[in-house]
């Protein structure tokens, strides 16, 4: 039987010499990403909602086959002392199709839940992301909270075909490594923070927002976007099926 359905993946860790903050910290820097997310091709923050949602755009190179992805992700998060609460999920905007050579992909879910945890932190991570291209249906809906809802299109992207099985394998093998990435990237986060900006932490002080481009809602109402079909899958479940 076709696998048809593309599971949501959650892990937790306890990481003892990382704190709670310095986790934070690490995951909203953009500046620093660059550094530690080799994955990454751009980055564009292209501007704020509230001092708690901002909206960006972000491609990530792949391997042949696999044409690049990118995504325009709406990311919100909230910072209540012991507990910190990262999320994103997809939505549209005008400025940013997809770029040339890239298939749009959909995240309806990606957070991080730390806890405080002694001088460390526990981690709990959630992703659900279609890097595929086909969306959900037509009345479906990517709620974010009182201030935004987006819908998406079914119709928005239908371009790369990449078997449903063959994306849940990957991601449970990605999973555990993109954690272990991270992992030292916050343990490199302070001494790099210390020589780069190191008072700048909007995400902490929404004061430095005051100048930050404001988000205009109606760019952001769901768009159809063509683009060129291209199965690059290379194999059929059966295949996989053999292989196990």
């Amino acid at each position: 039987m076709l696998c048809t359905i593309i599971n949501l993946l959650q892990a937790r860790i306890s990481w003892p010499d990382v704190s709670a903050q310095q986790l934070f910290d690490t995951l909203h820097d953009g500046d620093y990403r660059g550094k530690w997310d080799k994955h990454m091709t751009k980055s564009v923050d292209i501007g704020i909602i509230n001092p708690n949602n901002d909206i960006g755009y972000y491609a990530i190179r792949s391997v042949t086959p696999i044409r690049p992805r990118d995504f325009v992700l709406q990311r919100s998060w909230l910072d209540a002392g012991k507990e910190k609460l990262l999320c994103s999920h997809s939505v549209c905007h005008d400025d940013y199709p997809p770029m040339a050579g890239h298939i749009r992909g959909t995240t309806f879910l990606s957070g991080y839940l730390i806890r405080e945890n002694g001088k460390g932190c526990d981690l709990t991570y959630v992703t659900h992301t279609d890097p595929g291209g086909e969306r959900a249906g037509e009345d479906e809906r990517m709620k974010t909270d009182a201030f935004m809802v987006f819908e998406l299109r079914k119709s928005e992207i239908f371009a790369g075909k990449i078997p449903k099985w063959l994306i849940n394998r990957v991601s449970k093998v990605m999973a555990p490594k993109v954690l272990d990435k991270l992992y030292k990237a916050a343990l490199g986060y302070p001494e790099w923070k210390a020589k780069n900006r190191p008072n700048w932490k909007p995400w902490r002080y929404p004061d430095q927002l005051v100048d930050a481009p404001r988000i205009s809602l109606d760019k952001c109402e769901p768009r159809d976007y063509v683009q060129e079909v291209m199965d690059e899958s290379g194999s059929e479940e059966e295949n996989e099926n053999e292989s196990d």
